[in-house]
């Protein structure tokens, strides 16, 4: 399985990610630029991410402009055809501008950029597991309207909700607001994956968190 990072101007999280996947899950990593269109080296079996940061600075609002870079529209066609794709914090805000995830990340409650270490769980899993990850974003808090609630609900397309260290989903666990908890959902056809935690910065012995692995393993089958 083949990855491809999409770096945008203002990424700050795409060394991280490549890290991450290359040296720390032993995968192939290619790096793409925003500029560029040629993604044929790619098959459906392999995953394209957009990871975190500020593309073009957030103006507008983020995601707003990257969702129109030349390699978005070869993204949005890649996923189209059933290729994997997967959103991190800023990477989930440009899936949800670019259509490929429903709803949309709006500014966190506190109207104040939160960095921490948070809890989150699979949404579907039968026994639950608190795992802890980082969070660093400042529109955070994922919304959408009752029927695309009701949609995601029906459909399982929710893949993670922050919880406490018990696995308990609460208020208190929130750290930006989101609708029903929601730190994580796919697209109906599960090839498009798009959270706001932040896994590639959990994965390595030396942090003393490698809770991030599990992430990678649920999704893609790789730790």
């Amino acid at each position: 399985m083949k990855f491809g990072v999409v770096i945008f101007p203002g990424s700050n999280c795409d060394r991280d990610m490549i890290e991450t996947l290359k040296i720390g899950l032993k995968q192939e990593v290619i790096e793409l630029w925003h500029k560029h269109k040629d993604i044929s080296m790619f098959t459906t079996d392999d995953c394209i991410v957009l990871p975190g940061g500020f593309s073009f600075g957030d103006y507008l609002r983020c995601g707003a402009i990257a969702k129109f870079s030349p390699m978005m529209q070869s993204v949005i066609e890649f996923a189209n055809k059933g290729g994997k794709v997967l959103g991190i914090c800023n990477g989930f805000q440009i899936l949800c501008e670019s259509g490929l995830l429903p709803g949309i990340l709006l500014r966190n409650s506190q109207q104040q950029f939160v960095c921490k270490n948070v809890f989150i769980k699979e949404a579907a899993a039968d026994a639950c597991q608190a795992l802890k990850i980082p969070v660093a974003h400042g529109e955070g808090r994922y919304f959408a309207d009752d029927e695309t609630l009701e949609e995601l609900e029906m459909h399982r397309q929710i893949i993670y909700r922050y919880c406490d260290e018990k696995c308990t989903v609460n208020h208190e666990s929130n750290p930006n607001g989101a609708i029903h908890n929601i730190a994580g959902i796919c697209n109906k056809e599960r090839n498009v994956y798009g959270m706001m935690p932040h896994p590639e910065r959990a994965c390595s012995s030396a942090l003393g968190n490698e809770d991030g692995r599990k992430v990678f393993a649920h999704l893609f089958g790789i730790n």
